[in-house]
This record gives C-alpha cells, structure tokens and sequence, in this order.
C-alpha cells in the first residue's frame, strides 16, 4: 500500500470514529471521568486484574529522560505518568494537560502526598495551549480512544522540539483474531462488573458499551506504528503485553 493509501486509510478510520463516538466524547465523556476521578486507579487495578503497575513500569521504562527536560503529559488524569516519571528524574520540568479538572484535582493531591510538583492546565488537549518546539518530550497514556487522535498527535509534534521524543502507551486492538475475541468478550464482561462494584453514575453506566466499541474501531499496533511514521515522526519502536493488548510506542519528530 502506497503512503498516500495508508494516509487516506487512517483518515478514513478517524472519520468513523468520530462519527460514531463523538456525541459521547461531546457531552458524557467528561461527566464520566469526574465520577469515576475519586475511584479512578482503584479501578484500573480491578479491571487490569492488578496488571496496571506492571503496564505503568513497562511504559516508564521505554523512555530516557534528561534533568531539565521540559515534558508534557497529555490526558494526564490523575498524574500517575508524571509521578512515575518525577521518581524516574526528579529535574524534569513537568506539565499535565488533561480536559477533566476532577481527575487532575486528583493528580494534584497525588502529586503533593509525594512532595512533587507538576503544572496543571485544564484545557481540550485538541488544541493544547503551548507554542511550538516547546517540549523534548511528550507522553500520553490509556486515552488515545477517546480522542480525534490525528488531531492531537498533530498538536504534539507541534509543541515538540525537533528532535523530541514522542512516548505512547493504550490499550489496542489485537492484531491477532483469538486474542482479540477473548479480549472483547473479557472487557465486555469487566466493564459492567466494574461500573456495578463501583456504584458508577448514569453516564458511567450508560457507557459501557461505548468503551469496548471503542477498542473495535481502534488501531492495532502495528497500525499505531504506521500512523506515527504518516504523521512525520521518525523511528517509531513499539513493545507489546500480553499479545498487543497493551502496547507502548516511542517516536522521534523530525529535526
């Protein structure tokens, strides 16, 4: 496939995405992470079945950072990166931009019990409110599907400085057919069990469809690869769990 087809592909994939989530990503997605702010890494643990440290550890160590270095986390929620990343190297600079204010209410409280300090912005990570070559590095983790994902990668490798690195980590469609069904057919299961334990609000649980449908139009891995060398950035690598279920990805923006 020639890179004018894979570009018009992945267009063409965001385009349904959007017009099949975006009446949620609008107007629920936000009442639902300030539901779920309080309870919100209890629930990861649940719904990870205690995986998600391992997933966390496994992201931080793909990323080599420097004292000084300016990073902004993208979606940041409640600053589980930014804090992973602050033990890592306590000199950085660290910024979290996230749209909801209850999850990084949160993420704040995280950060001072540990005597840390990241600059929080509550803003729509579509458009983040940087100028451009600002960062020399830029993480975004366990959110990628519920965003127009072109758009934002767009405005990350604005705000990178040449040179800059790029780390991604979600969960993502499985490239492989029987992992991938016995994924769906778990998630489906575990999201209602989690919104039921959890006593989640009505649009917590008025989503939970959406969030698997989310993983069925989302990108595999190798998919994800793809689409970061399409956006203009540089020598992509990529580390797979547990048979691409959860997969991390390091970019570099063009100098």
């Amino acid at each position: 496939m020639s890179q004018v087809e894979e570009v018009t592909r992945f267009y063409m994939k965001e385009t349904a995405r959007e017009q099949a989530f975006t009446n949620i990503w609008e107007k629920e997605i936000n009442a639902v992470f300030a539901d779920v702010a309080n309870y919100y890494d209890r629930v990861n643990r649940v719904a990870s079945l205690g995986l998600i440290s391992w997933f966390r550890r496994s992201f931080i160590s793909t990323m080599d950072v420097k004292p000084g270095q300016k990073v902004l986390d993208v979606c940041a929620g409640t600053n589980a990166v930014g804090i992973a990343l602050l033990e890592k190297e306590p000199g950085l600079d660290l910024n979290a931009v996230d749209r909801s204010a209850d999850m990084q209410r949160v993420g704040q409280e995280n950060a001072k019990a540990k005597g840390l300090t990241i600059k929080s912005t509550i803003t729509d990570v579509h458009k983040l409110p940087y100028p451009d070559n600002h960062f020399d590095v830029v993480t975004l983790q366990f959110a990628s599907r519920h965003l127009r994902l072109i758009e934002v990668i767009k405005e990350i490798k604005r705000v990178l400085k040449p040179g800059g690195h790029f780390y991604h980590s979600d969960m993502l469609r499985p490239g492989n057919k029987i992992v991938e069904k016995a994924y769906f057919a778990y998630l489906t299961a575990c999201v209602s069990f989690v919104a039921w334990m959890f006593k989640s609000n009505q649009y917590a649980m008025g989503c939970k469809k959406y969030f698997v449908d989310a993983l069925r139009l989302f990108y595999s891995p190798e998919e994800m690869t793809q689409l970061l060398y399409d956006q203009g950035f540089t020598d992509v690598t990529s580390k797979s769990l547990l048979g691409g279920v959860v997969c991390s990805h390091k970019a570099v923006s063009k100098s």
